[in-house]
């Protein structure tokens, strides 16, 4: 089955910055998945944060949410089957529960998330 873990969250302060890891296990077509990540804060809605898409078909163009447009950024080491979000400047808007999300034609897959928290 394929397997998605995520780490590297944490309990920062505004203007820090994290760097978040998504690892890939159980496929050999990751090359081709859309890897995105989301985020959830409490009592609110889970919101799109950023996608990289995947595959020769799909491109490998990459799209950001507005509110971290210039200070994240996603990218992906098709060579590890990791997806990363580089996340600059955090404010505590930007606290969440951050999931990872593989997806391909009739498949999707999600991790259990990790946590960051901006707070003084």
């Amino acid at each position: 089955q394929v397997q998605l873990v995520e780490s590297g969250g944490d309990l920062v302060q505004p203007g820090e910055s994290l760097r978040l890891t998504c690892v890939v296990s159980g496929t050999s077509l990751f090359t081709r998945y859309t890897m995105t990540w989301y985020r959830q804060a409490p009592g609110k809605a889970r919101e799109f944060v950023a996608r990289f898409d995947g595959g020769f078909d799909l491109g490998t163009s990459t799209t950001y949410e507005d509110s971290v447009k210039g200070r994240f950024t996603i990218s992906r080491d098709n060579d590890k089957n990791t997806v990363y979000l580089q996340m600059e400047d955090l404010v505590p808007e930007d606290s969440g529960l951050y999931v990872c999300n593989a997806l391909n034609v009739g498949s999707s897959y999600w991790g259990q998330g990790t946590q960051v928290t901006v707070s003084p």
